[in-house]
């Protein structure tokens, strides 16, 4: 995709500016100068052979105050009729909205749709301003103090709420779709009590994921999610509930947590004598070692950049635990959607039941995320998949102005059966810097028949892109300036 050129501006438009001016520069009395800031009178002298009026360096107006407004309200106007190619291409069930330097264009973002993993967007935004963007979570290993080497009783991994802990096999494993990145090491952390001397656990290894509750699946995902493209989610999870070796998840994230930490253990020569359960410290244990995880804008910015649906829901849980002291789904939802009230994001008509977008019964209005995106701490913009570069836009816009430039959140629901309510779902929601350093900023929620399918939405992004592209098609400030 080409971007389309600019040439001089438009006589049409040169009529209308020179018809505007005198109307705006009246009214700009008003509205660009408060009653609080109008001081003396400008000093008005005359020029009777010229018949021109000239005013001193104090004018209250100038075309040169005026120019950035004209300037941005043409080209917002050119950009919402140029959206028309994408809004004639969508069902009533969908939405688009966009915002320019934050100034919004009348589309039809206030309509609700089902957004998809979209909504680890909202999730992202009320996760910094709950939590902070420094914010780390820390595993912990529990037991009786080591006596020569060897300790002489079970050994508790608590977990910390930590979603990307992980053996160092994992994140190159091409177990998942896109490359894991800002892991927590588990083998490090087993070398930690290696290094503290610790030969042998005379005992069992068990996972303490007692910090969330046991809700590991959400009832309502569809076909096809459970256990395949989230969960089991808990507060101790490691390498997504896997095992190096094991072909399948396992079915208790704190147990399968801790059969994977026995073979870190081996890894770093600790011999553990009785397996692993599940279970938590008991009142005379001690810390042994502990790991902290990334800052939680690198952990945004990995569920952000490859959708990651555990690590959204285990954030929603650590968000319940950190406002209300309850970690489960319900309460930090609550915790969701109060950060998104506190911040000034619009919820009208926002219903969220998940913190991955994979339930089809969420909805939301496209200008929400357009609010949220407005608002967002920068970590969370850094933090998106850039077109043809990262994550789920590694391979989109691979070529054309949007390449590297355009930053993004994606998301799909096939809703199976096609020919039934509820409508499959593909939206890209993120920020785009136009030419001229202006921020666009842009909600696109696709509901309707098989448009997860890519001939039939990548049509539809690609009149977006073409659009933002384009921006400013009318003429600049510098084109307007005396």
């Amino acid at each position: 995709m080409t971007q389309p050129g600019r040439g001089q501006i438009n006589p049409v438009v040169a009529l209308v500016l020179v018809a505007m001016v005198p109307a705006l520069l009246l009214v700009g009395l008003r509205s660009l100068v408060s009653p609080g800031e109008v001081g003396p009178a400008a000093e008005i002298t005359s020029e009777p052979s010229s018949g021109v009026v000239l005013a001193s360096s104090r004018s209250i107006m100038s075309v040169r105050r005026v120019a950035p407004e004209l300037s941005g309200r043409i080209n917002r106007s050119q950009l919402a009729a140029a959206l028309q190619t994408v809004t004639s291409s969508m069902a009533s069930t969908s939405c688009l909205a966009m915002s320019v330097d934050g100034v919004p264009l009348s589309l039809s973002g206030e309509r609700a749709a089902i957004p998809a993993s979209t909504v680890k967007i909202l999730v992202a935004v009320a996760a910094v301003e709950s939590l902070g963007a420094d914010f780390t979570f820390t595993t912990r290993v529990m037991g009786p103090s080591p006596v020569g080497g060897v300790i002489n009783g079970d050994v508790v991994l608590v977990g910390g709420g930590d979603p990307l802990l992980s053996g160092d096999w994992y994140p190159n494993s091409n177990l998942d779709r896109y490359p894991v990145f800002g892991h927590t090491s588990l083998d490090d952390l087993a070398r930690a009590l290696a290094s503290a001397g610790v030969t042998t656990v005379n005992g069992r290894v068990l996972g303490d994921g007692s910090r969330y509750d046991d809700e590991w699946y959400y009832s309502e995902w569809g076909d096809g999610i459970a256990g395949i493209e989230a969960g089991p989610i808990g507060a101790l999870m490691a390498n997504d509930a896997r095992i190096e070796g094991d072909d399948y998840r396992a079915s208790d994230p704190a147990g399968g947590a801790a059969q994977e930490f026995i073979l870190r253990l081996n890894a770093a020569g600790i011999q553990v004598s009785a397996g692993s359960g599940v279970g938590v410290p008991s009142a005379s244990d001690v810390e042994l070692a502990a790991i902290n995880s990334a800052p939680l804008s690198v952990v945004i910015a990995e569920m952000l950049q490859n959708s990651d649906n555990n690590t959204a829901e285990m954030l929603v849980k650590e968000m319940g635990l950190h406002i209300s002291g309850n970690g489960t789904r319900q309460a930090g939802l609550a915790a969701v959607l109060s950060a998104l009230n506190s911040l000034g994001v619009d919820t009208a008509e926002l219903n969220l039941v998940d913190g991955s977008g994979l339930a089809n019964t969420a909805t939301a209005r496209c200008q929400t995320f357009v609010d949220a995106l407005e608002i967002a701490d920068r970590s969370v913009i850094d933090g998106l998949a850039v077109a043809g570069v990262s994550g789920t836009l590694a391979s989109v816009f691979t070529e054309g102005p949007m390449t590297g430039v355009l930053k993004a959140k994606t998301g799909t629901l096939g809703n199976l059966p096609f020919d039934q309510d509820p409508p499959a779902v593909k939206a890209l929601s993120g920020q785009y810097i136009a030419s001229g350093g202006e921020r666009l900023t842009f909600a696109l929620v696709l509901n309707q028949w098989m448009v997860n399918d890519q001939s039939n939405y990548r049509p539809i992004w690609d009149s977006l892109a073409f659009a933002m592209a384009a921006y400013p098609t009318g003429p600049t400030v510098m084109e307007m300036a005396p």
